[in-house]
């Protein structure tokens, strides 16, 4: 490939890895390097950058990771790219997570096309749900998805809700009590405008009663957004699972959460990511029996409507060029 050709395809691959800035990421801490050498996208961890208490051992960098992942994958294949994807490629290089090359040129899919116009307008609502229901058709057409790209889900059955609320709310004592935990915790939620990363006051909500309970990023008392009157009645809770836990099963799992996410954007869903229940050992088991058994939990989230109209805030992204290395 050579010429015009070769341009068109490293411009394509820039604005794949400039599009994936918008990946959800635990506490929004963007663990994700982008190296651009020749026509091949190089995706890496960020060690830097993982929660070193709240993801001990590393499982929610992958699953941020492999959300960046996906979607540069959702841009190439919207603009009209084929592209091939390896991941893990080099076992010597364990924070080398993917290589991405240009394959051709191929008809834009309009369904990666709508779920990357949902890039710009997701947002993590920690706001309550109100009781209109997600229905049975929607949670099929994310299971689908879920499914395409490596993982499952589970939805919690009502009854069994209880059971999740408690192994968050284990989770979040044990962190709570965990003063390095809280020290973390404090590092993200105060960090310099300049930085373009962690979880503002602007994005964080006021505690609340809740079927389930959502994380306190305001510990210190700073104001943030109002819950609502609501108590997520209708709230759907939905855990992203997979057969192990291996690398390549977190990354493929945070591709499965980016789909799923940027699905339900376009649908008019709220949606809001629990990491807690994973966070912590024995939580993750009482999760783990959410699933019977049968499967890993990556994630839970939380999905419903909002009927306030006023829109959450957009959180901050590191600039371009901090995150993404092109070699000339």
């Amino acid at each position: 490939m050579t010429g015009p050709e070769k341009d068109e395809t490293r411009t394509a691959l820039e604005m794949a890895a400039r599009a994936s800035l918008r990946a959800p990421s635990v506490f929004n801490t963007q663990p994700w390097k982008w190296r651009l050498t020749g026509d091949v996208l190089e995706l890496s961890s960020d060690p830097a950058r993982r929660l070193g208490v709240t993801d001990a051992e590393g499982r929610l960098l992958l699953l941020s990771c492999g959300g960046a992942l996906h979607h540069a994958r959702l841009y190439l294949a919207a603009a009209g790219w084929r592209a091939d994807v390896q991941r893990l490629p080099e076992a010597q290089r364990p924070d080398l997570l993917a290589r991405i090359r240009i394959a051709g040129r191929a008809e834009p899919d309009l369904e990666a096309a709508e779920l990357a116009d949902a890039i710009s307008r997701r947002r993590t609502d920690r706001r309550a749900f109100g009781d209109r229901p997600v229905s049975e058709e929607t949670v099929t057409r994310l299971r689908r998805l879920v499914e395409a790209e490596g993982a499952y889900l589970h939805v919690v059955p009502d009854d069994r809700v209880p059971e999740l609320a408690v192994s968050v709310d284990e989770a979040a004592d044990a962190n709570y009590f965990d003063p390095a935990h809280r020290t973390e915790l404090t590092d993200w939620t105060h960090r310099p405008s300049w930085t373009g990363d962690g979880v503002p006051p602007s994005t964080a909500v006021q505690p609340s009663l809740r079927r389930v309970p959502v994380r306190n990023f305001l510990p210190d008392g700073s104001t943030g957004m109002l819950a609502g009157a609501d108590h997520d009645e209708g709230a759907a809770y939905v855990i992203i699972f997979g057969t192990a836990d291996r690398p390549v099963d977190l990354l493929r799992g945070g591709e499965a959460m980016s789909a799923l996410l940027l699905r339900a954007t376009a649908e008019g869903l709220a949606t809001a990511p629990i990491s807690e229940a994973v966070e912590v050992a024995w939580p993750r088991r009482l999760l783990s029996r959410l699933l019977s058994g049968v499967g890993e939990p990556y994630l839970v989230v939380r999905l419903g409507y909002v009927e306030a109209s006023d829109v959450v805030p957009p959180s901050p992204r590191r600039p371009p060029a901090d995150v993404i290395q092109v070699d000339e």
